[in-house]
């Protein structure tokens, strides 16, 4: 059975961790383009403000306020979609969060609720997601936003960086699942390269210094446009930002040179120029400080390696007609062609 996903303007969408960073833009998003959208984090002020943005533009809009980490808190965000639109068609696990640290200094009970919501969350939204889709004819899309460092290790932010490996662990042997199963469900898992998102400002940050992202940095909305486009067309994996996909390849081709290089990357993570008291962020609960798509950073608004990703038929088209126009110069050439100068 294969599944049958709908364009946006006929979609119910669920998007965890939607107070803010990408999950924010995938909802405002979603809403432009015609989508019933349900909303869902742990920020009640920053939902109803949200919501109120996405209504008075002429979106349709609901929240309901829920710990991912909670498996309760996630079926009755399920149930309440269900009461409220009918169903659902596509569900996206977006919900973060991180610990800036290294890992000695990072408590075991911090490290366990980073997987509270990063990793648990996941897998609590996937499983209600999918027992939806298995009841309703078409089935629909689950969308996991993971990251880059789900391929990868890294200084400064282990428990995020391992909940990120085991999320991707999770969804690709779901993947396998529901394919042995004929299940009418699409598995995306979406990989952000750095994303200029509030990230570094909510993040509990233990280090002494004002934390950051490392460079280059791409735009929330793209991750967005991935998460738009895997909710209508069936994508296996995402990567948003070539950057993110060149470190990928290096950790995977180079593994020793990866390693020595990432080591001196924890630099990126801090500015050592601005010093900070211990911030306890929105590990355990919202601080309050919900509501934006960015962060302090800002982020590259265009990436070509993603665009052709998501436009494959465009991107080869680009690569034939160039293809064709190498091919006829160098025919030219060969024949002396009036205006071109043959190479000796």
């Amino acid at each position: 059975m294969r599944e049958s996903l709908k364009s946006l303007a006929q979609q119910v969408v669920v998007i965890t961790g939607a107070s803010s960073g990408h999950g924010l833009s995938t909802a405002r998003m979603a809403a432009a383009a015609g989508a019933r959208v349900m909303l869902a984090a742990r920020d009640e002020g920053a939902l109803a403000k949200a919501c109120e943005d996405i209504r008075s533009a002429g979106g349709i809009a609901d929240y309901v306020v829920c710990d991912v980490g909670s498996a309760s808190d996630v079926e009755q965000l399920a149930a309440t979609t269900i009461a409220r639109f009918g169903g659902f068609d596509t569900w996206v696990n977006n919900a973060g969060v991180g610990v800036y640290a290294e890992a000695l200094d990072v408590s075991l009970e911090d490290h366990r609720q980073v997987f509270e919501t990063n990793y648990w969350g996941t897998v609590h939204g996937s499983l209600a997601a999918v027992r939806h889709f298995k009841t309703t004819e078409g089935g629909g899309a689950l969308i996991n936003v993971g990251s880059i460092n789900g391929d990868m290790g890294g200084p400064m932010l282990s428990a995020y960086i391992a909940s990120k490996h085991a999320m991707k662990g999770f969804t690709d042997s779901l993947r396998i699942e529901l394919i042995a199963a004929d299940a009418p469900v699409s598995v995306t898992l979406i990989k952000p390269s750095a994303i200029g998102t509030p990230f570094p400002q909510h993040g509990r940050n233990m280090t002494g210094f004002e934390a950051r992202l490392p460079p280059p940095l791409y735009a929330p909305e793209l991750v967005a446009e991935a998460i738009l486009k895997a909710a209508q067309t069936p994508h296996r994996t995402i990567t948003v930002g070539g950057a993110g996909k060149l470190q990928v390849l290096g950790a995977t081709f180079l593994p020793s040179l990866f390693d020595q290089v990432a080591s001196r990357m924890g630099a990126l993570l801090i500015d050592r120029d601005r010093p900070s008291p211990r911030v306890e962020g929105n590990l355990y609960a919202p601080q309050g400080n919900d509501g934006a798509v960015e962060g302090e950073q800002h982020g590259k608004r265009m990436s070509s390696y993603t665009r052709a990703r998501l436009n494959p038929l465009a991107s080869f088209g680009m690569l034939a007609a160039a293809t064709a126009f190498g091919v006829a110069i160098k025919i030219a050439n060969s024949r002396g062609a009036p205006g071109l100068v043959k190479r000796h």
